[in-house]
């Protein structure tokens, strides 16, 4: 592939020709779409159903809301249903047209699709060519359903400035509605000014294989063997193991009040924009810090930090086999035997809902560490072996914070991810911590060159930038067992999900820009794991305390210390009364300050045995046990006793 770079990037023509995963002008799955430079008045229609339904839908991959009557849908649909209806897009520019892919309209509620049509190009837009075979005018056969992408590539590419897709037939019992991507190269000379990104990082920009993103590993932990450790946390549904790298000053070893932090990615194989952002940011940071980087050398020395660029390396497999362009939306998306991993965790959420409406918290229950049902455990549960890999590997691992990237939008969410109420949409459903959770997700989203910019178009039906890039996911897309919540409920772990890209499967070309989008957010939100408190709760000979609970005055959600008696409790700048209970030790409260600036408060516990923790433990170390008899005996046993007569006691004034 030869790149020629002037104000805008432009592909050498040669690889257009001999390639059909090309650029594409206008929509969904590459060079335009994902970095939102084709703009809605580029596309233009003859005719339109209503807004929702006009040709700034038109997009490939493009999806429509829930309910039939949203304002925005699922594709184009023309006006009327004739052979003279088209769909047209304006390169603005000369550009060498190679092919067309189709799919059909997103939609619960309705089912239509277009199954043939012609294609025409023009240099005005006034006058018109159809692509020919011959002497005569070229059908392409189109769609058989609305969701399977379908390509046609030209016999000859053509070059113009505007192209049309002109319907012929469509599905007998729907309309004329359809989703479109041109695939076409910029002619060399025809660039026009605009705002372009490049970058200056020297980075593998590139769509890796699994082979390929194990070697790449492999080149970062030999370019920083004394900061970068690679290991597996299990297998996939099909034998791949799932590869994780640590990036810290000691690798392999949990440093007492040195925060845990992770992000995961790909936990739906054909969302692959976060897994190539992972293994960017791991190159990154090795190269930076051998450079000498005061911000990633604090980082690497103050955090422990995990990278799983891969949950689920099945599900890319399929997604990579076909491409960028024809993966479609959901090609991928599962495990190998058919598993959604993001949400084949346990619901907590219920189990602690119902303990707080029987009024069992704290007596039978506590409103954190909410144990797995035994049903989840069982072999028989329809548990992925890549979920139940997540599980062990959050239960082992002492984590603070943790973000999972995904894709398909521009947004960051948040727990819970369920509403109360089964069944109910739009229900925000706040944790403890939302407070919290709403500044986390803030400084992930205004630090993104995309998520919080009014002026861009949304990437399907939400304007998420109107609620500064950030939504409680339950008031989204309400479900249960997510591994959000999962992780805030069993864990001591913050769990957000940052959709990181409108394109699922982004071309190549497009992989630096969005580096350029994402690496000021995912190194800033990196650094929220020191905010809050932290310290250590020791006994009075000095030894750490485990789970030991941590509970802050108001907040209704604790956590506990981890296995040196360290802990970290993420909370926003104020004033908090913290309490420190451990089972056999007295409970003991100070009032801790958190600040404004990075750095969590240092407040350490100390605490001591209570009366009835020693007399066990001496009783213990000497193999007897307590004698639980009462100090005084009953009066029946005392009057069994005394020889003689009863004798009513008077009582005298």
């Amino acid at each position: 592939v030869c790149v020629c770079v002037c104000v805008c990037v432009c592909v050498c023509v040669d690889w257009c020709v001999s390639h059909s995963s090309i650029l594409a002008v206008s929509s969904s799955t590459s060079f335009y779409w994902s970095t939102l430079k084709i703009d809605d008045f580029q596309l233009h229609a003859s005719t339109m159903r209503r807004y929702g339904l006009g040709a700034h839908r038109g997009r490939l991959n493009i999806q429509a809301g829930l309910y039939d009557d949203d304002l925005y849908d699922g594709a184009w649909c023309a006006g009327r249903n004739d052979p003279l209806q088209w769909l047209e897009v304006d390169a603005r520019r000369l550009t060498k047209f190679t092919g067309v892919i189709t799919q059909g309209r997103s939609s619960l509620w309705s089912s239509d699709w277009v199954t043939s049509y012609k294609v025409l190009v023009s240099n005005d837009s006034h006058t018109w060519v159809t692509l020919k075979n011959g002497s005569q005018d070229l059908i392409f056969i189109g769609n058989k359903e609305k969701e399977i992408p379908v390509l046609n590539m030209f016999p000859v590419a053509a070059v113009a400035r505007y192209i049309r897709v002109n319907p012929r037939s469509w599905f007998n019992r729907g309309s004329i509605c359809m989703r479109v991507e041109i695939l076409g190269c910029p002619m060399p000379g025809t660039c026009y000014v605009r705002n372009e990104i490049t970058t200056t990082d020297n980075l593998d920009f590139k769509h890796h294989s699994y082979k390929e993103m194990r070697h790449l590993m492999k080149v970062v932990n030999e370019m920083c063997p004394n900061i970068t450790r690679i290991y597996n946390i299990g297998k996939s549904h099909s034998g791949q193991k799932l590869y994780a790298i640590e990036i810290s000053d000691n690798p392999g070893e949990h440093e007492p009040g040195e925060p845990e932090f992770r992000y995961t990615a790909g936990s739906h194989g054909n969302e692959v924009l976060g897994r190539e952002l992972l293994l960017l940011l791991m190159q990154f940071m090795c190269q930076e810090y051998l450079s000498g980087s005061p911000r990633i050398r604090h980082l690497v020395h103050e955090t422990r930090i995990h990278l799983l660029p891969s949950v689920n390396p099945d599900g890319y497999d399929k997604a990579l086999e076909v491409g960028s362009e024809l993966s479609g939306w959901s090609l991928g998306r599962w495990s190998q035997d058919g598993v959604d991993i993001h949400h084949n965790f346990p619901d907590l959420n219920s189990i602690l809902w119902e303990a707080e409406t029987k009024k069992w918290i704290p007596r039978k229950m506590l409103n954190h560490h909410v144990p797995i049902p035994e049903w989840y455990q069982s072999k028989n549960s329809t548990v992925a072996a890549e979920t139940r890999a997540l599980v062990s590997w959050m239960e082992k691992i002492p984590f603070v914070l943790g973000g999972n990237l995904q894709g398909g939008e521009l947004v960051v969410t948040f727990p819970y991810d369920r509403t109360r109420s089964q069944g109910v949409s739009r229900e925000q459903t706040p944790t403890p911590d939302d407070h919290v959770f709403r500044w986390l997700a803030f400084s992930y989203a205004s630090t993104h060159r995309l998520m919080t910019d009014a002026r861009r178009r949304v990437c399907h039906t939400e304007d998420f930038a109107k609620e500064d890039g950030t939504i409680n996911g339950a008031s989204w897309h309400t479900a249960a067992g997510s591994m959000n919540d999962f992780s805030y409920l069993h864990t001591n772990c913050f769990e957000l999900s940052m959709y990181v890209g409108c394109d699922k499967f982004p071309h190549e070309s497009e992989l630096a820009e969005e580096w350029e989008n994402n690496r000021e957010s995912l190194l800033v939100f990196m650094e929220q794991v020191h905010r809050g408190i932290k310290g250590i709760v020791w006994d009075m000979q000095g030894r750490g305390i485990a789970n030991a609970t941590i509970q802050v005055e108001g907040i209704g959600h604790d956590i506990r210390t981890a296995a040196d008696g360290d802990y970290w409790r993420l909370l926003n700048p104020g004033e908090y009364s913290i309490t420190v209970r451990a089972e056999g030790y007295s409970a003991s409260s100070k009032v801790c300050e958190v600040g404004y600036d990075i750095g969590a408060t240092r407040c350490d516990f100390t605490v001591s045995r209570t009366n009835l923790s020693r007399i066990k433990e001496i009783m213990e170390r000497y193999n007897k046990q307590p004698i639980r008899q009462p100090l005084r005996p009953p009066v029946r046993q005392l009057q069994a006793r005394r020889p003689g007569p009863r004798h009513r006691r008077v009582r005298t004034s």
